[in-house]
């Protein structure tokens, strides 16, 4: 496992740099958060380095539920039984299984939804909310119930797969061919491009994504991202492709 600091937080790369599954600790002042789970089988090198901080794990976040970001909650939740279970009350059907859409979603689902996860969640969340010091901020697109965590301090935005860093910075759904396994998962383009916008808005300092590298000083190709996406998206439209 490689692992990349910046202040607080901790990138945990959890796979082969040839398909890259990040989760990520933040140190808050007496213990940790862990976002993201990967995949079942980093479990237990993700619980040693959790046990090499001298602080306790109190808050496992969801940032959406596909298989590569939840796959070692199970383990992780029941060796960790005081952590909070987080994620946005719309992943947490995915999480449990149901595939089915809700009433104004017409875009079908796409793969990376778990089976058999049996933890449930402690807390369902909703954009606004806070977890420790890091802000809750509804990001759908990838998923419909993404989210995206920000710490105003250190003005750090842990955004899951509303962008990937690996093959480039790009909006989810915009697909890098040296790496587009998060473009073929996305739910719903528009959307995504959307959340994209209002997280660019932000102009972070530090870029964490699920998919590649971190990014310092972001903003300039966060935006160019954006519209490299709008640009493509709209091209599309006026040639008769969704």
């Amino acid at each position: 496992m490689r692992i990349s600091s910046i202040e607080r937080l901790h990138q945990l790369q959890t796979t082969p740099s040839f398909f890259p599954v990040n989760c990520y600790l933040f140190e808050e002042a007496d213990s940790l958060t862990l976002i993201d789970t990967g995949i079942s089988l980093n479990a237990k090198a993700i619980y040693s380095v959790i046990k090499s901080f001298d602080k306790p794990l109190q808050s496992i976040i969801l940032t959406h539920a596909h298989a590569d970001h939840v796959g070692s909650l199970d383990f992780l939740a029941s060796a960790f039984p005081l952590a909070e279970v987080s994620i946005s009350y719309r992943d947490a059907a995915l999480l449990s299984g149901d595939e089915s859409l809700r009433e104004g979603e017409t875009t079908p689902l796409k793969g990376g939804i778990p089976k058999n996860i049996k933890t449930r969640p402690d807390r369902l969340l909703e954009s606004g909310q806070q977890i420790g010091s890091l802000s809750v901020i509804a990001s759908p697109g990838h998923t419909p119930g993404s989210i995206s965590l920000w710490h105003e301090g250190s003005r750090t935005l842990i955004a899951g797969d509303a962008f990937q860093t690996q093959g480039g910075l790009a909006v989810s759904g915009d697909t890098r061919w040296q790496f587009p396994f998060p473009s073929l998962a996305t739910w719903d383009k528009e959307v995504a491009l959307q959340s994209a916008h209002q997280l660019t808005e932000l102009t972070p300092d530090v870029l964490a994504v699920g998919h590649g590298p971190l990014v310092v000083a972001p903003s300039f190709d966060m935006r160019q991202a954006v519209d490299r996406f709008e640009q493509l998206l709209s091209a599309k439209k006026r040639n008769g492709y969704t």
